[in-house]
C-alpha cells in the first residue's frame, strides 16, 4: 500500500513537472511573438515615417527648384526686353543719322549743282559780252551796203519766228478743230447705236419639276452627277433651294451643253450614265448648229453676202465667248455700227467699215488653238480666206500690234474702244477669273497623255482625264505631281487647287 502511494506521488510529480515546463515552455514563446511582431510594427512605421519624410523632403526640393527656375526665367525675360529695347534705341538712333547722312548729302549735291548753275551762267553772260562787243567792232567797220544787209538779215530773222508762232496756232487750232469734229461725229455714232448690255454670267439655274428629281440626279453613290460632271466638265450645284438645279462653269459653250443636256434629261426621266452620253452628244451638236445660226444672223444684219463660209461659222462661235463678261459676237455687231456710223460721217463708204468691224476680233474664237495676239491672229485667218487688204489690216492694227496706216484702221480701232467703254459693258474681275480657269486648262493639256481638262468648283479643283493605255497608274500620281508643281509655279490664285486625274477604261461588248 505504502508503495503504491509512493508511485503514485511519483507519477503526480512527473506529471506536474511535465505540465510545468509545458506551460512555461508556452508562456515564453508567445511573449517572443509579441516581441517579434512588435519589432516588425515598430520597423514598418520607422520605414513609413521616413518615407514620409523623404518624400516631404523631395517636394520641398522641387518647390524650390520650380521657384528659383521661376525667378531666374524671370530675370532673363527683363534682360531681354531691356536687350531688345537697347537694340532698338540704337536702330533708331542708326536710322536717324543715315536718315541725316543722306539729307547732307543732298544738300551737298543740290549746292554743287546750283554753284554749276552759276558758273554755267556767268560763263554764258562772259560769252555774251564777248559777241556784243566783236558785233559792235563790226558795225563800227560797215559800209551802207553791209548795215543794210545786216538790217535785212535781223528782220528777216524776226519775220521767220512770227511765221512760227502762226503756223504753230494754226496747227494748234486745226488740231482743235478736228478734236471737236470727231466728238461731234462719236457723239452721234453713240447715240445712234444704243445697245443693251448684260454682263455675262458664270452659272445659270436649271428648273425641276420638283425636288425628288434632284436624288435621280445625283444617283446611286452620286453615280449619275459624277458622270455628268466628268462627261460635261461643268460642276452641278444640288443645294436646298426648291426646285432649282444650278449649273456652274466658266466656259459658256460648256455651261450651254450641260445645260442643254439636263434639261432633255429631266423631260426625258431616265437619267443614268448612258443616257447621259446620248443627250450630251445631241447637245453637243445642237450647240453646234447654234455656233452656225449666231454666225449667219451676225452677217444677215451687217447687211455682208459674200463672206466666206469658214469666217462666218467662226464668227458664230463668238456667241460663246466674253471678254471682260462682254459677249464677243454683241460687242463685234456694235462695233460694226459704230464703224458704219462713222464712215458714214466722214464721207467713206460704210459697208467696208463694217465688214472690217464685224470681224476685227475673229481672232478671239480660235486664240485657244493657236499662240499669240487675237489680232494678228484674226488678221491671218481672215487673209487666207481671201478678205481686201484693207480689211486685214483694220484687223491686226485695232490693238495698235502694227500701226494704223489707213482711215479705216482708225476708225475700227475708235469703235472698239467707244464699244469696250461704254458704262456696264465690260467687268473685270469676271475676265480675270475667266483667265484664270483657262490657264489651269492650258497647264494640264501641255502634258502628254492628257485626253481632256475641266477646271471645276471656280478653280479650286482640276480633273484631268488621262489616255488609259498611254498613262498607267503610276504615271498618274506622277502626272498629278507635276501639274501642281507647274501650276505653283506659274500662277497666282487665292486658297488651293486640288488635281485630279482620272484614269479610266472600259470595255464594251455587242450583242447581236
Amino acid at each position: 500500500m505504502g508503495i503504491e502511494i509512493v508511485i503514485g506521488v511519483v507519477v503526480a510529480l512527473v506529471l506536474g513537472a511535465g505540465l510545468g515546463f509545458a506551460l512555461a515552455r508556452f508562456v515564453l514563446s508567445s511573449s517572443a511573438k509579441t516581441a517579434v511582431d512588435n519589432a516588425a510594427r515598430i520597423k514598418s512605421d520607422a520605414e513609413k515615417q521616413a518615407d514620409i519624410i523623404r518624400r516631404e523632403a523631395k517636394a520641398e526640393a522641387k518647390d524650390l527648384a520650380y521657384q528659383l527656375k521661376q525667378t531666374a526665367e524671370s530675370e532673363v525675360t527683363e534682360r531681354r526686353k531691356e536687350i531688345k529695347t537697347l537694340e532698338a534705341r540704337l536702330m533708331q538712333r542708326e536710322e536717324n543719322l543715315d536718315k541725316r547722312l543722306e539729307s547732307l548729302d543732298s544738300r551737298e549735291h543740290q549746292l554743287s549743282s546750283l554753284a554749276g548753275q552759276v558758273e554755267k551762267k556767268d560763263r554764258d553772260l562772259t560769252d555774251a559780252l564777248e559777241e556784243a562787243t566783236i558785233r559792235l567792232k563790226e558795225i563800227a567797220n560797215m559800209d551802207e551796203e553791209q548795215a543794210r544787209q545786216a538790217l535785212l538779215d535781223s528782220v528777216r530773222d524776226d519775220v521767220t519766228r512770227e511765221a512760227a508762232v502762226i503756223i504753230r496756232e494754226s496747227e494748234q487750232k486745226s488740231r482743235d478743230e478736228a478734236d471737236k469734229k470727231s466728238r461731234e461725229i462719236l457723239t452721234l455714232a453713240i447715240q445712234r447705236v444704243a445697245a443693251e448690255h448684260t454682263a455675262e454670267n458664270t452659272v445659270s439655274s436649271v428648273a425641276i419639276p420638283s425636288d425628288d428629281i434632284k436624288g435621280r440626279i445625283i444617283g446611286k453613290e452620286g453615280r449619275n452627277i459624277r458622270t455628268f460632271e466628268q462627261i460635261t466638265g461643268i460642276n452641278l450645284i444640288i443645294d436646298d433651294t426648291p426646285e432649282t438645279v444650278v449649273i456652274s462653269s466658266f466656259d459658256p459653250v460648256r455651261r450651254e451643253i450641260g445645260r442643254i443636256t439636263l434639261e432633255n434629261l429631266i423631260a426625258d426621266g431616265r437619267i443614268h450614265p448612258a443616257r447621259i452620253e446620248e443627250m450630251y452628244t445631241k447637245a453637243t451638236d445642237l450647240v453646234g448648229r447654234q455656233v452656225k445660226e449666231a454666225g449667219e444672223a451676225a452677217v444677215f444684219d451687217i447687211g455682208i453676202i459674200d463672206l466666206h463660209p469658214e469666217l462666218v461659222k467662226t464668227l458664230g462661235r463668238l456667241r460663246f465667248r466674253t471678254s471682260f463678261g462682254q459677249n464677243v459676237l454683241k460687242h463685234s455687231l456694235e462695233v460694226a455700227y459704230l464703224a458704219g456710223v462713222m464712215a458714214s460721217e466722214l464721207g467713206l463708204d460704210p459697208l467696208p467699215a463694217k465688214r472690217a468691224g464685224l470681224l476685227h476680233d475673229l481672232g478671239k474664237a480660235i486664240d485657244h488653238d493657236i499662240e499669240g495676239s487675237h489680232a494678228i491672229i484674226g488678221a491671218d485667218l481672215a487673209r487666207r480666206f481671201g478678205e481686201k487688204p484693207e480689211i486685214v489690216h483694220a484687223i491686226e492694227a485695232h490693238h495698235a500690234d502694227v500701226e494704223p496706216a489707213t482711215v479705216l484702221a482708225v476708225l475700227i480701232q475708235a469703235a472698239d474702244a467707244v464699244s469696250a467703254a461704254r458704262p456696264g459693258a465690260r467687268r473685270e474681275s469676271v475676265e480675270s477669273y475667266v483667265k484664270r480657269l483657262e490657264q489651269l486648262e492650258q497647264i494640264a493639256n501641255a502634258h502628254e497623255g492628257v485626253e481632256k481638262t475641266y477646271a471645276m468648283q471656280a478653280g479650286r479643283e482640276i480633273r484631268v482625264m488621262v489616255e488609259p493605255d498611254k498613262i498607267d497608274d503610276n504615271k498618274a500620281t506622277v502626272l498629278a505631281h507635276d501639274i501642281a508643281r507647274q501650276i505653283e509655279d506659274e500662277m497666282q490664285y487665292p486658297g488651293q487647287v486640288r488635281v485630279l486625274v482620272i484614269r479610266e477604261s472600259r470595255a464594251v461588248g455587242v450583242a447581236k
